[in-house]
């Protein structure tokens, strides 16, 4: 049957309800049970205790599915919880109430009440002595068999796809534990949670495009932040010594299965604390998630186990491209070399680029890829970590690490930069970089320098990429199959 006829015919239902006194849209119904609490309750229960079962039970939900045999019908019940069979029939509930129910369709949502029982088939089965009209669907639902399978329809009305697509609402339920399991382990490790600006005046805190608006009454540019870092760290000065934020960072740049201009990371700060600690730390965090959710430290990934046994691999940048892009040692410092090297590659090296921020390109285009377990990859080039300490033994290099699983950057750390004159000094070398067109490096931050001249203690911190997390321990390929509303390309027309 085409749309247009069944949006006919649904119209057709909705002006006969309207002639019958029914009202579409109630709100006057006291809903005490679920899907799930009735299951949970008489999973094991047969037909004969069922039977001795006084007790009546109320629900509501959608009706997924409708079974007429006349007098009475069978409904798929779905609500937040899952789905429950309904037995609707005429004597049961009275002449007038089955008039009405005949004219409902799949879609629209009911208040039901009514004894448990089992049928023939021994499904468990609310017997409605009670049906009542709550919302009426004039759309229709995507076709029962084939479902809502395009891509592009699901991201767009991402309402029709938990309604239709049952394994979509655990993804963002396991999301929500995810998230709660994450803040109850840092709140055990004394960490207070704290929000800081999304609007900023300069944004700072890693390398990327900005969200520019503009406020009216101040009359000033401000930008949505990139990361919340040099905020927070403005309260580890300030006494706050361990301090955590989960919340929105925005980026201007690009949309792949792994990117999302708008997403969510935790960010935490440690004072006394190295890099090293946090390694350790996340270890522990990671395995408590993974005990949480699947009872053990392996769990499958697009089809590969991953393995959170500590300890996790600990691998130096410079010996990760050695080792997996074929770099000789005697090429590590040598940026003629390197940009030969990174050529043949295919990667675009310009003119004034150092060894370090081509050795990065090298990595991120050969190695990355190849970190399938969990791996710390550490003491990264300064002049790619810019508010990163020097490692004492290397000063050319950093106490920084990023942790890579299945071949993508879940977190990044390193030991903080609380040195105000070293820190003014890379921010006026990266100013030089932005004045030559490079729009992804920050503003110089006055404000943040002034703050670490106050005196910072030694400090350590970490972002980690929530959305991505989540697509690890969901099994999800996709970054847009764990946000809910994921920015899409306008449709043409």
């Amino acid at each position: 049957m085409e749309d247009s006829e069944l949006l006919r015919k649904r119209k057709e239902k909705i002006a006969a309800l309207k002639s019958d006194g029914v009202e579409l849209y109630p709100n006057d119904v006291l809903v005490k049970d679920t899907t799930a609490s009735i299951d949970r309750r008489f999973a094991g229960v047969d037909h004969e205790a069922l039977s001795k079962v006084e007790e009546k039970f109320s629900l509501a939900g959608r009706m997924m599915a409708i079974r007429d045999f006349g007098k009475g019908a069978f409904v798929s019940l779905q609500d937040r919880k899952g789905r429950l069979q309904i037995y609707i029939r005429k004597d049961h509930v009275g002449e007038k109430a089955f008039s009405i129910f005949k004219k409902l369709d799949v879609g629209d949502i009911v208040f039901v009440s009514g004894r448990v029982c089992r049928t023939r088939t021994g499904e468990l089965t609310i017997d409605a002595d009670e049906v009542r009209l709550l919302a009426k669907s004039i759309l229709t639902l995507p076709e029962k068999w084939h479902g809502l399978t395009d891509v592009e329809t699901r991201y767009r009305q991402r309402h029709l796809d938990l309604i239709v697509n049952p394994k979509v609402q655990e993804v963002f339920y396991k999301r929500s534990q995810i998230i709660s399991l994450i803040r109850r382990f840092m709140e055990e490790h004394d960490f207070l949670e704290v929000e800081t600006p999304m609007m900023q005046p300069k944004a700072g805190g890693a390398a990327a495009r900005p969200f520019k608006t503009h406020h009216n009454a101040l009359d000033v540019d401000l930008y949505l932040r990139i990361a919340p870092e040099l905020y927070l760290k403005r309260l580890v000065t300030g006494g706050m010594e361990r301090v955590f934020e989960i919340n929105r960072n925005f980026r201007n740049e690009g949309i792949s299965t792994f990117h999302n201009p708008e997403f969510t990371m935790m960010e935490f700060y440690l004072a006394y604390a190295t890099y090293e600690d946090l390694m350790c730390l996340t270890e522990e965090m990671f395995e408590n998630l993974a005990r949480q959710l699947f009872g053990g430290l392996r769990f499958p990934y697009q089809g590969t186990e991953i393995d959170f046994t500590r300890p996790w691999r600990r691998l130096s940048l410079t010996d990760a491209v050695r080792q997996y892009a074929g770099i000789a040692p005697e090429q590590i410092g040598n940026v003629q070399a390197l940009a030969d090297a990174a050529r043949k590659m295919g990667l675009e090296v310009s003119a004034g680029e150092s060894a370090g921020q081509i050795l990065l390109k090298i990595f991120e285009e050969e190695v990355e890829k190849k970190l399938t377990q969990p791996t710390f990859v550490t003491h990264y080039p300064v002049e790619v970590s810019p508010l990163a300490r020097r490692n004492a033994a290397n000063p050319s290099l950093t106490d920084r690490f990023e942790l890579y699983i299945y071949g993508k950057e879940i977190a990044n750390a390193f030991s903080e930069l609380n040195d105000p004159v070293d820190q003014r000094e890379r921010f006026l070398l990266q100013l030089k970089e932005r004045e030559a067109g490079d729009e992804e490096v920050p503003e110089m931050d006055e404000d943040y320098v002034t703050a670490l001249e106050y005196g910072m203690p030694p400090t350590a911190g970490e972002g980690i990429g929530i959305d991505r997390l989540v697509m690890l321990l969901t099994d999800s390929a996709s970054i847009r199959d764990v946000i809910l509303f994921p920015q899409m390309r306008p449709r043409e027309g």
